[in-house]
């Protein structure tokens, strides 16, 4: 999953500059493994010194519909049909994917990559990219640049992300900050780019990095990116993202899937 030491730095941090403010990060986990096993967990999780203090063991039922009572911001499993399932439900899921090999993190700042279309934003732009071609798609997104887009299913995350940074900028922080945010998106900046960073700033939100590759493969971007953790609507830049060592989420939204599964 993400890296728990640059997580648990971010806490250390904030906890620092703000003693009585409860707002960091919280690690839930959660399986459809039986109460029996949770000792087992427990020790796991105490060998590997990781802060984990809450559990969800919901004994063979998915544990899908327990993410809202606990305040789900982000799911991430192995398990598509859940995630799947938790898409559905409204709330920010990603199917996770370990790399290929293995690549030096940081621990000291934690460093979020995503896609565009279908991931923060809807898949508006995709659809006509599918369906009418990229000389339309272009046209469209010039004559609608002062329109923004939808929001996607990772949006609220990035808004979550947001408001956590905006924490370290108010404490004149911001060039120590350590929470960093990438958007990596196959749009072309000259023609496409425009419309998803005016949609951006329409929601008050900012990345730190915008990455506009025209096309060109993401994997070779990532690995001097570095993330924690890469999400993207599409398999092959998921898979393209493992060969070269980043552990890559597969957001199962849009028109995309629908391709993807006649293929």
């Amino acid at each position: 999953i993400f890296n728990l030491q640059a997580l648990e730095h971010v806490n250390a941090r904030l906890l620092e500059l703000y003693p009585d403010d409860e707002e960091r990060f919280d690690i839930v986990l959660m399986t459809n493994n039986h109460a029996q096993v949770g000792v087992r967990l427990i020790n796991s999780i105490n060998h590997y010194g990781l802060t984990i203090e809450r559990f969800c063991m919901t004994g063979g039922k998915s544990p899908i519909g327990y993410l809202t009572a606990y305040l789900t911001n982000l799911y991430l499993s192995a398990d598509s049909e859940k995630v799947q399932e938790a898409i559905e439900a409204g709330i920010a899921s990603a199917t996770m994917f370990t790399a290929n090999k293995d690549v030096a993190y940081s621990d000291t700042q934690l460093r979020v990559a995503f896609d565009g279309d279908a991931v923060l934003f809807s898949d508006e732009s995709e659809l006509i990219v599918k369906e009418k071609g990229l000389d339309t798609f272009f046209e469209h997104e010039q004559l609608n640049e002062n329109k923004p887009l939808a929001q996607g299913p990772l949006k609220g995350f990035l808004e979550d992300l947001g408001k956590l940074q905006k924490k370290f900028y108010a404490k004149n922080e911001r060039l120590n900050c350590p929470i960093r945010t990438f958007l990596v998106t196959a749009r072309s900046a000259a023609s496409s780019g425009a419309r998803v960073l005016k949609t951006l700033r329409s929601w008050g939100l900012e990345v730190d990095e915008a990455l506009f590759l025209a096309g060109a493969p993401k994997g070779p971007i990532l690995v001097k990116i570095r993330p924690h953790i890469f999400f993207d609507d599409q398999m092959f830049h998921i898979e393209g993202a493992q060969k070269l060592g980043t552990i890559a989420a597969h957001v199962p939204y849009g028109i995309a899937q629908k391709y993807h599964k006649s293929a």
